[in-house]
């Protein structure tokens, strides 16, 4: 029976982490942004939703939704900064690692110096009142409700990139940007929208991830943007799908590990990233590129 709560919980947490990593994922395989911040926009969705439930009374749930306007509006305005730079850099991908450890660091202390460098929770008791049972076992609501909100907000994201023209297009650029450009695509704008896209998303799940990480401070950034970076390593860079399946894993191996090696738990799940950038360096659903 214990394994079998191992895995439901570690898919819950799965879906979670999913949905976590998305945006991230999203941002680097359209631009080749390094986003080092994406934890630290997490951590002020989180922020936020804690400020609309104690000041306004409103529902986390609703927040996902709420956050989602001004973040892609700071997104297009930051990418709109950043473009010159990272087009003229010989390597953008190390400048853009660069450019967002910085901002993760003062992200960081603008949070702590207005808001100070306490834990924020916000009770479980906004979004459910007891426990689900599912096959004998008793889980935590919260968790079922978190994992709910992730599968139709990462089915958002495949809708928007295989359903809409815009979406299109930005499959398009994460294939080949100057292809893209050749048929007429307007790479920037439509590089600019997606960057603002992918934090929105991150600032949404952020509004949830109290929940699943016990709480919200403003030093959780650079923890979160590693465990959204192993998610999806594992799954593949670049690769929506493979998003979903990286987080799915890490959710169960972390699980299991904890059931099975507790005092091993944090690590076994890392030692699984290692184990596919060592066998399968595309990850789990990346394509081999067959070298010339």
């Amino acid at each position: 029976m214990l394994f079998e709560y191992a895995v439901v919980a570690g898919v819950l947490f799965g879906l979670f982490y999913a949905f976590l990593s998305i945006g991230l994922n999203l941002v680097f395989g359209v631009q080749r942004i390094v986003n080092l911040a994406h934890g630290d926009v997490i951590m002020i969705g989180g922020f936020a939703s804690w400020e609309l439930y104690y000041t306004y009374h409103i529902s986390p749930l609703l927040s996902v939704v709420l956050v989602i306007p001004p973040t892609v509006l700071a997104g297009f305005i930051i990418y709109r900064l950043i473009d010159g730079p990272l087009s003229r850099a010989q390597d953008p991908e190390m400048l853009s690692l660069i450019l967002f450890f910085g901002v993760s660091q003062i992200l960081e202390a603008l949070v702590t110096i207005f808001l100070g460098n306490n834990q924020r929770s916000i009770p479980d008791s906004s979004l459910v009142h007891g426990p689900v049972h599912f096959l004998g076992q008793s889980y935590p609501g919260v968790w079922w409700i978190v994992a709910g909100a992730s599968i139709p907000m990462v089915g958002l994201v495949i809708l928007y990139l295989y359903r809409t023209k815009l979406g299109t297009a930005t499959r398009a650029i994460m294939a080949d940007p100057i292809e893209a450009a050749a048929v007429g695509i307007d790479v920037r704008k439509v590089s600019a929208i997606t960057f603002g896209v992918g934090l929105a998303i991150t600032a949404s799940v952020g509004a949830i991830a109290p929940f699943m990480i016990g709480g919200v401070d403003p030093s959780e950034g650079v923890n979160l943007t590693i465990l959204a970076f192993a998610v999806i390593v594992i799954g593949s860079l670049g690769n929506i799908g493979g998003t979903v399946v990286g987080g799915l894993i890490f959710g169960v191996a972390f699980e299991l590990a904890q059931l099975y090696l507790p005092s091993w738990s944090s690590l076994i799940p890392y030692v699984l990233l290692l184990a596919v950038l060592l066998f399968k360096p595309s990850g789990v659903l990346g394509k081999r590129v067959r070298s010339a």
